[in-house]
C-alpha cells in the first residue's frame, strides 16, 4: 500500500514538473507576449520574463519591439518632369501595439515592406528630378506620413524614411553635367568682365593722373623695362608711349606768328583806262564803216 503511495505521489510529481515545463515560457527583453487561448485574444500582453500559460489551450506570440532597418528595393519610376530615375530607400520602424501586429495584419513586416515600395512610387511621380537630387529631406517627410499613415492601425510606428541614392540614365548624367560646365563657364566669363571693367576704371583714373605729369609716363615705362628685364630674356621689348612723342612734337614747333590781314584786291591803273576807252571806240568806228 505504501509503495502504490510512493508510486502515485512520484507519478504526481512527474506529472505536475511535465506540467509546468509545457506550460513555461520565456519573453525576452525586447519582446512582448501575446496569447490566444483557444484562438481567442487574452486582453493581457505578457511582459518580459517568466511566463505560464495553458498547455495545448493557449499558444503564444511573441512580437519584437526593437526598431527595425529595413531596406526598400530599388524603385523604377518616371518622374514629373519625364525623366526616368531609380530610387531606392531605407525605413526604420517599430511596433508600439503588440496585440494589433498580431490580429489586425497577417505578417506586419511584409505589409510595411510593400507600403513602402508603393509610397516610393508615387513620391518618385509627384516629383521633379531636382527634387530628388536636392529636396530630398522634404521628400523623405512625405514619404514617411504616406506609409505612417495605414501602418498606425496595424500597431506599427514609423520612425523613419531615408532615400539612399537616386540612379539616372547616363545620358542624362552627360547632359547634366555639360549644363554644369556651360553654367561655370557663363560664370566664369561674367567675373572676367566685371575684373575687366574694374580694371579699366582704374586704369582710366591713373591716365588722369598721369596726364597732369607727363613725367609720370617716362617713370612707368622706366617701371616696364625693369620688370620685363627680370625675366633674364634675351630680347627686350620697349614700347614707346605715343603720348611723349606728341609732347616732344609740341615742344619742337616754332612759335606762332601773329595772322596778316588779308590783301585788298588790286585796282585797275590809272594809265590803263584811256587804253580801254580807245579800244572802244576802235571798235565802233570798224562796226560803221562796215
Amino acid at each position: 500500500m505504501v509503495e502504490a503511495l510512493v508510486a502515485a505521489g512520484i507519478a504526481a510529481g512527474s506529472a505536475g514538473v511535465v506540467y509546468a515545463l509545457a506550460a513555461a515560457r520565456v519573453v525576452k527583453q525586447y519582446e512582448r507576449g501575446v496569447v490566444l487561448r483557444l484562438g481567442r485574444l487574452r486582453d493581457s500582453v505578457r511582459g518580459p520574463g517568466l511566463t505560464l500559460i495553458v498547455p495545448f489551450v493557449d499558444r503564444l506570440r511573441r512580437v519584437n519591439m526593437q526598431i527595425v532597418t529595413m531596406p526598400v528595393p530599388a524603385q523604377d519610376g518616371i518622374t514629373r518632369d519625364n525623366v526616368t530615375v531609380r530610387v531606392d530607400a531605407v525605413i526604420y520602424f517599430k511596433v508600439i501595439d503588440a496585440a494589433d501586429a498580431v490580429i489586425q495584419v497577417e505578417d506586419y513586416q511584409f505589409a510595411v515592406s510593400q507600403m513602402a515600395q508603393t509610397s516610393l512610387r508615387s513620391i518618385i511621380g509627384k516629383s521633379d528630378l531636382d527634387d530628388l537630387l536636392s529636396n530630398r529631406e522634404k521628400l523623405n517627410q512625405g514619404l514617411e506620413l504616406m506609409i505612417d499613415s495605414p501602418a498606425m492601425g496595424w500597431g506599427v510606428q514609423i520612425d523613419r524614411v531615408e532615400i539612399k541614392d537616386v540612379s539616372l540614365p547616363e545620358t542624362m548624367k552627360r547632359s547634366m553635367a555639360r549644363q554644369a560646365e556651360a553654367d561655370r563657364e557663363r560664370r566664369a566669363r561674367v567675373i572676367n568682365a566685371d575684373a575687366e571693367l574694374q580694371a579699366s576704371k582704374k586704369l582710366a583714373e591713373a591716365a588722369a593722373v598721369m596726364s597732369e605729369q607727363p613725367a609720370a609716363l617716362q617713370l612707368r615705362l622706366l617701371q616696364t623695362v625693369v620688370a620685363v628685364a627680370a625675366e633674364k630674356n634675351s630680347t627686350l621689348v620697349l614700347p614707346f608711349p605715343v603720348e611723349l612723342l606728341r609732347f616732344l612734337e609740341r615742344a619742337q614747333q616754332p612759335t606762332a606768328e601773329p595772322a596778316k590781314p588779308a590783301a585788298e584786291p588790286a585796282k585797275p591803273a590809272a594809265a590803263d583806262v584811256p587804253a580801254a576807252q580807245a579800244h572802244s571806240q576802235i571798235v565802233g568806228e570798224d562796226s560803221g564803216g562796215a
